[in-house]
């Protein structure tokens, strides 16, 4: 499929992230919607667990937050009075994650990422580039996440020497489908050629074709899988085709960037 002029990048990450690109975007001059295809849950348990453990903080070499959303429910949850440690390394996947921890207030000299002209924006890259050259024996390490995710990093810290846990800040939630949501989703699925789904996680393309959801519908099914789709990473443009998208392409998760991608998609 060629797309047509006009086209309307879809973002699907979950709020307040897509509404911010959707601004990001449309600064830049490209045209956006946001279709939050993940809810963001806070957890009164979680909560608690987060405030208990910013008064240990200092303990960890390393505090590796998995996304936006992970500093956000971290620092939401933050005791009065809190201060991070200087001695205390905030780790990164990814220049939005950066971002986060940047506004609030974290110090730019303890945030551990990949480059900004890394490949790619994951735990790997993390690892490569920031990482693997330190010294973890008998160090701790805490990783903040939703209540699962993986564990590839945790692992690999661990074999380092490392002591490793995970704390849960968020849960990751369906999307509400009546309503405005399913109304956007039927206004994009009717003009394939006029969109382009933004995915920046495998889970929210799970959500968008499970069986319980709008897609169990085949003609709507159909008409989604036809809008092509931009993918912030492999492995989430591999689930894209799996899920049966006909037309994916990987970008990097940046504003220009995926401007730059649809201009030369059409």
């Amino acid at each position: 499929m060629t797309l047509a002029p006009g086209v309307t990048v879809v973002v699907t990450r979950p709020q307040p992230q897509a509404d911010e690109w959707v601004a990001w975007l449309q600064a830049l001059g490209q045209a956006a919607r946001a279709l939050p295809l993940m809810r963001i849950e806070r957890v009164a348990a979680f909560d608690a667990d987060v405030a208990r453990t910013w008064m240990g903080l200092q303990r960890h070499r390393l505090v590796m937050f998995v996304s936006p959303n992970a500093v956000l429910a971290f620092f939401a949850a933050r005791p009065a009075g809190a201060c991070w440690p200087n001695t205390t390394l905030a780790g990164a996947t990814g220049p939005g994650t950066v971002a986060a921890l940047q506004t609030h207030g974290i110090d730019p000299a303890s945030i551990v990422s990949p480059p900004m002209d890394a490949v790619t924006f994951d735990a790997e890259s993390l690892w490569t580039h920031a990482l693997a050259g330190l010294d973890w024996v008998g160090q701790s390490v805490l990783v903040v996440r939703g209540e699962d995710g993986r564990d590839w990093l945790a692992d690999t810290l661990g074999r380092a020497g490392a002591s490793v846990s995970c704390l849960a800040a968020y849960r990751r939630g369906l999307p509400v489908w009546p309503g405005a949501l399913h109304d956007t989703l039927v206004a994009v699925a009717a003009q394939p050629a006029r969109h382009a789904w933004l995915f920046s996680s495998s889970q929210c393309i799970a959500h968008l074709l499970a069986p319980d959801a709008p897609m169990a519908d085949s003609v709507l099914r159909a008409a989604v899988l036809a809008v092509p789709v931009l993918a912030t990473h492999p492995r989430i443009a591999e689930t894209a085709r799996r899920g049966g998208f006909q037309q994916v392409v990987p970008v990097t998760p940046d504003p220009v960037a995926v401007v730059q991608a649809v201009a030369c998609w059409r």
